[in-house]
């Protein structure tokens, strides 16, 4: 897009140019996508018969350290927008600062909340600093590719789902007043689900509100007219899926259910942004929780039983939309290829060492009196190993005096002893010994992204008590993840390792492919492939396969490492046909 052109509110509709103009957008997270890949799905909306890409910014991913930016590579926003720009699309930008997203920490750096006090989504000046710092930046990415500026972006949207949170009025206002200092001039929108209060404290005079929902699509549009008698209305997130955790099913909704509500939003003259177009990946560590009595962590797949699944091939669902939104807007005649199958092959896995074994190699080690959380020692996500000796003798109860966040594996001398499982609201194991070194691993498994337990911090809290006594005289070592992959190849152990161990091993390819790794034969821990951290795997599922893009594969050997911190029940990498994403009922 080169034209300049003009985005506007008007009395019923949005307006392109004057013209009435309804968005029919799709998210998709550039995060979520390896960037090669990006044009790709940008493509695949439009033939979709979509006009608009919508994406979220995940701030602690941008600034995972308080003031190192990084818009690089696969957080480049701006060449992702140009792209959308370059498919002859419109963009709609949410840069929260909270996005929710099932992404870690609802997007907000740990960093930020680390010191006792400081605010969460209100007017508390410290955060307020912090965040008008992070929208700066995003905005000097987004301002020059304003529509008015000859680019793609039509709509920015201020926080994210605020009145299910709070109803501070001065701090929404000092985000509008540091979006348009920042010089963003196009309409500015809000979204809540639409009920009358969360409409009340999230919203702002001035500002367009639009609503979350995936059902019932003519009545809730009805409550947001209710609400707000002038102006379009717009589902900013038409939910046509949902995301799965550790431990339940794999959620899909019917397809055909899906495109009735679609059908039935854009008859009564709504605008729509499909949530989500695309899921992609929650690559890496960078997977959300939630906690509402029971800690539960989202997989590594985002797949969302979207239109577009996760390797970006069109389902039962993308073509049934297709169908709805060709009722109301034109359709391209091309549409993806279908899914073929992806390389299968089988090779072994070399295990070991144990990760003790390596410790000394992964991390600094610092001493502490009392037991830290990860917070405290400036480790925002991952493993740490935390160790003390003992020396009474005799059986003894360990016991965590507040909370696990998340899972920890305890270790005397090197061997398992049990796993304390926040999920499974365990903090006590006995201790058959109370003589010798004990070791906890402790690995976060996301921080909660949603609701009153964002930013808490991570961790044994409240330290570890035997028989009631505190212990003492700790070493602490957070683990550095990105040397795990260079320090897989040394000797394997003889015989299988006990505890958390290092796997490695080589698949060998014809050409660059997207693969799915089966996991089913390991328990619970990280895989690389080729140096690149693709996630979390674990028996307890619905999630069998790891999707592995193309881009991170090579024509010839593939090097694919674990760190498992469970078992091995079959030491292999097996590459299947297609994904296995689990079961569907509980």
């Amino acid at each position: 897009m080169t034209a300049h052109s003009r985005f506007a509110i008007g009395e019923t509709d949005f307006e392109l140019d004057g013209a009435p103009h309804r968005i029919l957008a799709g998210a998709l997270h550039y995060f979520r996508v390896h960037p090669e890949l990006w044009a790709d799905r940008i493509r695949k909306a439009r033939l979709m018969g979509l006009n608009a890409i919508e994406t979220y910014v995940p701030w602690n991913a941008h600034e995972p350290r308080r003031g190192e930016w990084d818009a690089s590579g696969g957080l480049d926003l701006g060449r992702f927008l140009d792209l959308v720009a370059a498919e002859g699309m419109h963009a709609i930008v949410r840069p929260g600062p909270y996005i929710c997203a099932e992404w870690d920490n609802g997007g907000l750096p740990a960093w930020l909340l680390r010191e006792p006090g400081v605010g969460v989504r209100r007017s508390e000046p410290r955060y307020l600093e912090a965040v008008s710092g992070y929208l700066r930046r995003v905005y000097d990415i987004v301002a020059p590719r304003q529509i008015d500026a000859g680019g793609p972006v039509i709509v920015v949207q201020i926080e994210n789902e605020y009145g299910a949170y709070g109803s501070d009025k001065d701090y929404l206002r000092h985000l509008v007043d540091i979006t348009r200092e920042a010089g963003i001039t196009v309409p500015l929108t809000t979204i809540d689900q639409p009920t009358p209060q969360m409409l009340a404290d999230g919203s702002l005079p001035g500002l367009h509100l639009t609503g979350s929902f995936g059902s019932r699509a003519t009545e809730r549009l009805e409550t947001l007219r209710e609400f707000q008698p002038t102006g379009p209305l717009m589902c900013m997130e038409f939910w046509c899926g949902w995301f799965d955790d550790w431990g339940t099913h794999h959620h899909t909704t019917d397809a055909s259910a899906s495109a009735a509500e679609l059908d039935a939003l854009l008859a009564a003259g709504g605008s729509v942004n499909v949530y989500m177009f695309h899921g992609g990946t929650n690559f890496g560590l960078t997977n959300g929780a939630n906690d509402k009595g029971r800690y539960a962590a989202i997989t590594t797949s985002y797949d969302y039983d979207a239109p577009l699944d996760e390797a970006g091939h069109p389902t039962e669902k993308y073509f049934a939309f297709r169908e709805v939104i060709a009722k109301y807007a034109p359709v391209p005649d091309e549409v993806p290829e279908p899914a073929r199958p992806a390389p299968e092959r089988v090779a072994p896995l070399s295990v070991g060492p144990a990760l003790l074994e390596l410790a000394p190699r992964l991390g600094d080690e610092t001493r502490h009196d009392r037991l830290p959380t990860f917070d405290e020692i400036g480790h925002d996500r991952g493993i740490a190993l935390f160790a003390t000796r003992l020396n009474r003798g005799g059986p003894g109860l360990l016991e965590v005096c507040e909370q696990v966040r998340d899972r920890a594996w305890v270790l005397l001398d090197g061997t398992p002893v049990g796993v304390l499982a926040r999920d499974a609201h365990e903090r006590a194991i006995m201790l058959p010994e109370t003589r010798g070194e004990l070791v906890i691993l402790v690995e976060d498994q996301g921080r909660v992204n949603y609701g009153p337990r964002i930013g808490e911090a991570k961790g044994l809290i409240g330290g570890l008590c035997l028989d009631g006594v505190e212990l003492t005289d700790w070493s602490v070592r957070p683990v550095d993840l990105d040397l795990v992959p260079g320090l897989a190849s040394r000797a394997p152990s003889e015989g299988l390792p006990s505890g958390p161990t290092l796997a490695h091993g080589t698949v060998e390819l014809d050409e660059p492919a997207d693969c799915f790794i089966d996991t089913l034969g390991w328990g619970k821990g990280l895989v690389w492939v080729n140096g690149f951290l693709l996630g979390r795997y674990w028996r307890r599922g619905p999630q069998r396969t790891l999707i592995v893009p193309a881009p991170i594969t090579r024509a010839g050997a593939n090097e694919v490492v674990l760190l498992e911190f469970e078992t091995l029940t079959d030491p292999v990498v097996r590459l299947v046909p297609g994904p296995m994403l689990g079961h569907t009922e509980i």
